[in-house]
């Protein structure tokens, strides 16, 4: 099972969103869909996917956030057609961020965001067939900005199976914004590949709940250690949803959830959840103990 798991937050369009993106890329599928009944939001679709063999899942759960390009996806293409043929596709009905075009990092690269809202760049690359196909980007911005270095060391080592790979800073004014260091930093957490910067410009968005990473436990103590160490932000607790120190979303969850929550009769199953809206850390045992509850 994948540790991290990439999640996407969508008001209705979850589904169709994760279609699109499974027909632009080869070994890419749908894997799950389930409808979370009585939510705050009302009744919730979750669809979990496949894209270039990296687990996803989205939720359509209401207009509460907006993804930007705080958080983005970044793809690694083998030739000039296949980010031509990305890029169309993309950008119908999406934004241009960074043109398509030559830059010193890349022969053939772009910034685009789609028509849901969720930001891709596009990058052709030597070694394209050797990495991971597709790197979620942290853009740290606003307040968070110059800490993109700091925030890597510490969720590596808070992760096991974690390493530092290739950072560059930004040279003498290279960056618009005074707190900017860092333009590209990669990075693995629990063997999966991320890639970090902090933003060249000074800008008015930051990190917020449209893009979170959730973390899969495989028991109460490991939810417990995760919870202690990436909750900094108490008010923004809820549901297993904590925000670190850096404002990034997290969700910390056992990697049963599916069974957790659904193995029971649909009244079980309701008991459950309604448990789970009271919860800001996620309690297993509290779960099954409102499954077995007799009213």
């Amino acid at each position: 099972m994948q540790k991290i798991v990439p999640h996407l937050w969508y008001d209705k369009e979850a589904k169709e969103a994760a279609l699109f993106y499974i027909s632009l890329f080869e070994n890419s599928t749908l894997l799950n869909e389930t409808v979370i009944e009585n939510t705050p939001s009302g009744d919730s679709e979750l669809v979990s996917f496949k894209l270039a063999g990296l687990e996803f899942m989205a939720i359509s759960a209401g207009p509460y956030f907006n993804f930007n390009p705080s958080a983005s996806l970044m793809v690694a293409c083998e030739s000039v057609e296949e980010v031509n043929t990305k890029w169309k596709a993309l950008l119908e009905g999406g934004t241009e961020i960074m043109p398509l075009g030559e830059y010193p990092f890349s022969k053939w690269y772009g910034w685009v965001q789609d028509r849901f809202g969720l930001s891709w760049q596009l990058m052709l690359t030597d070694n394209a067939q050797t990495v991971q196909k597709i790197t979620p980007n942290l853009l740290f911005s606003g307040e968070s900005c110059g800490k993109a270095e700091e925030a890597v060391n510490y969720y590596k080592d808070i992760f096991k199976d974690s390493e530092m790979g290739f950072i560059s800073r930004y040279g003498a004014g290279e960056a618009i914004s005074s707190k900017a260091k860092v333009n590209y930093a990669d990075f693995k957490l629990c063997g999966m590949h991320l890639s970090a910067m902090d933003n060249a410009y000074d800008v008015d968005f930051n990190f917020n709940e449209a893009f979170s990473l959730i973390v899969n436990c495989k028991d109460q103590k490991e939810i417990d250690y995760f919870w202690d160490k990436l909750s900094a932000k108490p008010d923004a607790e809820q549901c297993g949803w904590v925000k670190d120190q850096f404002g990034f979303s997290w969700q910390i969850a056992p990697d049963n959830m599916n069974e957790v929550m659904y193995k029971g009769s649909r009244e079980e199953n309701l008991r459950v959840m309604e448990a789970l809206f009271k919860m800001k850390k996620i309690d297993v045992k509290a779960l099954e103990n409102a499954r077995l509850e007799k009213r």
